[in-house]
């Protein structure tokens, strides 16, 4: 894991924090994760030529490295996890249910 793992994460928890009262918790963090995921398919078109120049899906099934992968898939699982356990979310009803 390197630093831009870390900075994408925070990154994505301080914006589900902003976007939480307007849209709630899940749909803030699939915004937050669907905008890191289209910079990483458009940092990989730019890879192959640029997006004028490859075909319609080549930043989607090329140049994915478990960097890239992971750029997309901690801020992802940091977001799902805040969404679970923050109060209303579903551990916090499971645990509240079982007292």
């Amino acid at each position: 894991m390197n630093i831009t793992h870390l900075e994408h994460t925070i990154i994505a928890l301080i914006f589900q924090g902003l976007l939480w009262p307007f849209v709630g918790r899940w749909v803030a963090g699939s915004l937050v994760v669907a905008i890191l995921l289209g910079r990483e398919v458009a940092q990989h078109e730019y890879v192959g030529g640029g997006p004028n120049e490859v075909w319609y899906l080549y930043g989607l099934f090329n140049h994915w490295t478990l960097d890239s992968f992971l750029d997309v898939a901690a801020p992802a699982a940091a977001c799902c996890f805040i969404a679970l356990i923050l109060p209303g979310g579903g551990l916090w009803k499971y645990v509240r249910a079982r007292r």
